[in-house]
């Protein structure tokens, strides 16, 4: 299996990402800063990406595709790299709220339009998304920006599952859970590699069947 990754560098990106190399597939990872653990495992890292600039978006689609072989596809996208910030509604931020949309739903969606041409039937595209984005979940207020850029990101994840499964692509939303991760301060109930193993277990369980869901690295469904 061939996979695009982005946010490769650290954390959940990078347990993945290593995990995924030692299940023997291929790996494109994408981020804006190599790392030494990246290197010593990705058959291609393509760095310096900002994935909320059209521009870099469209030049990493252009590496992408001169990496592949006649008839070569894309079998998998993990939408992996995303932006935490606290705002509270005593404290409204409206620029770190624009830069979470921005990041955690807006750039996911230009990239699966721009990866698309290069996946084929029986591809896959993986938005790690936030319990947090759900709105029935939702019994603590705060974070307006993280919650709501990630209830967009699961609105366009759903989207995307109906009009790609005609093609034979399917689609998931996924949590990871609380992980032990520089993004909340490494607290946690669970290591990047516990949650790495949960999530790709739940793409490799992803069909047309199951497609548009959204759910826990556990396997748990989650409500919207």
């Amino acid at each position: 299996m061939r996979v695009v990754i982005t946010g490769a560098n650290r954390g959940i990106g990078l347990a993945m990402a290593q995990q995924l190399h030692e299940q023997g597939h291929e790996l494109i990872a994408v981020c804006r800063e190599e790392s030494e653990e990246l290197e010593a495992i990705a058959d291609q890292i393509i760095s310096g990406i900002d994935i909320t600039n059209d521009e870099a978006v469209a030049q990493l689609t252009q590496v992408i595709q001169l990496s592949l072989a006649d008839g070569e596809k894309v079998d998998c996208l993990i939408n992996n790299a995303g932006l935490l910030e606290s705002e509270s509604l005593d404290e409204l931020n409206l620029d770190t709220i624009r830069a979470q949309f921005e990041i955690n739903a807006l750039a996911p969606l230009k990239l699966a339009e721009a990866v698309l041409p290069l996946m084929g039937e029986g591809g896959k595209i993986a938005n790690i998304t936030s319990r947090m984005g759900s709105i029935e979940d939702n019994t603590s207020g705060g974070y307006y920006g993280y919650r709501a850029s990630k209830a967009a990101l699961n609105a366009f994840g759903k989207s995307l599952a109906m009009d790609l499964k005609p093609k034979g692509i399917a689609v998931a939303q996924l949590h990871p859970g609380f992980v032990q991760t520089r993004m909340v301060g490494f607290n946690g109930d669970l290591t990047p590699e516990q949650a790495a193993s949960g999530l790709l277990q739940r793409i490799e369980e992803l069909t047309l069947e199951n497609t548009g869901g959204f759910w826990h690295s556990n396997g748990q469904t989650l409500p919207w």
